[in-house]
């Protein structure tokens, strides 16, 4: 693991950190300890990408909070109860989703309660398969009540075969 000390954000801190945004367990989830990850620095020493062998599991924005990679996704997508953290689509959407077109509203079947504008989410299918992960425009509300507007921007879509 690429950790220098430096007096800069380890992995304690960045799971502290993931437990924030996403609620209790999320910090393990996205980086448990048994696993060997890559941090990736700023010439600063601040945190800027995690990384695991199957991809970018996250960014830490200088907001600090993270956008989440493809990986990050599955990662949550397993430990986070539904629908937490979820934009629900059917199949109409699904092609578009995979291909990382954004997620209007009036295709939205359910969204997690919490979600804020802001917030990272999963895209996933009614079947329960994560399709892509992105950066909520609406609040959960606005999503159910709306039939126009975007409702997701969708940053990394996953393959259809994987």
């Amino acid at each position: 693991m690429s950790d220098p000390t430096n007096g800069s954000a380890g992995l304690p801190e960045l799971r502290t950190i993931a437990d924030y945004q996403f609620g209790a367990g999320a910090g393990a989830a996205l980086f448990p300890p048994d696993e060997s990850l890559t941090i990736k620095r700023t010439t600063s020493g601040r945190p800027q990408q995690i990384l695991a062998e199957r991809g970018r599991i996250v960014s830490f924005g200088t907001d600090g909070r993270f956008t989440l990679g493809l990986e990050g996704g599955r990662r949550l997508d397993a430990a986070l109860d539904h629908p937490a953290y979820r934009v629900v689509v059917d199949d109409e959407s699904e092609p578009f989703v995979r291909d990382e077109k954004n997620v209007f509203a009036k295709f939205v079947l359910e969204a997690g309660a919490e979600i804020r504008p802001g917030d990272e989410v999963l895209i996933v299918h009614e079947r329960g398969e994560l399709l892509a992960v992105g950066t909520a425009q609406l609040a959960a509300g606005a999503i159910a009540d709306f039939d126009t507007g975007m409702a997701v921007n969708v940053r990394e879509g996953a393959p259809a075969d994987g």
